[in-house]
């Protein structure tokens, strides 16, 4: 489980290290270009039930800190469905992955 540090107060955010991959390009394109968002998802098992969402900004500091030490292998599809939650008004909402489905494609042709 890979944490996520915002601010110099609060709680860490745990989140799992290959979603947290996925979320921090997201978040480091949109910091590169000094862009504010927030940033939503629901709480894992073991804490309260519910959601939470952060601003995310350019000048609160940020560390993502990983329980595996070799990154994952990156879904690009994944990375894009996030970068379009993060363009709209409510912001990156974690979503689970989006898997390539070649059999699916098979089928359909």
């Amino acid at each position: 489980m890979a944490t996520l540090l915002y601010g110099g107060t609060g709680d860490p955010v745990h989140i799992d290290d290959r979603a947290l991959a996925h979320v921090k390009i997201v978040i480091a394109t949109k910091l590169r270009r000094n862009e504010s968002f927030t940033l939503s998802w629901k709480h894992p098992d073991g804490e309260p039930g519910g959601r939470s969402t952060i601003w995310i900004h350019p000048s609160i500091p940020l560390r993502f800190v990983f329980e595996e030490a070799t990154p994952p292998e990156i879904n690009m599809r994944w990375v894009e469905q996030l970068m379009l939650s993060a363009n709209a008004t409510g912001g990156i909402t974690l979503v689970d992955e989006v898997l390539d489905r070649p059999e699916l494609e098979a089928d359909a042709v």
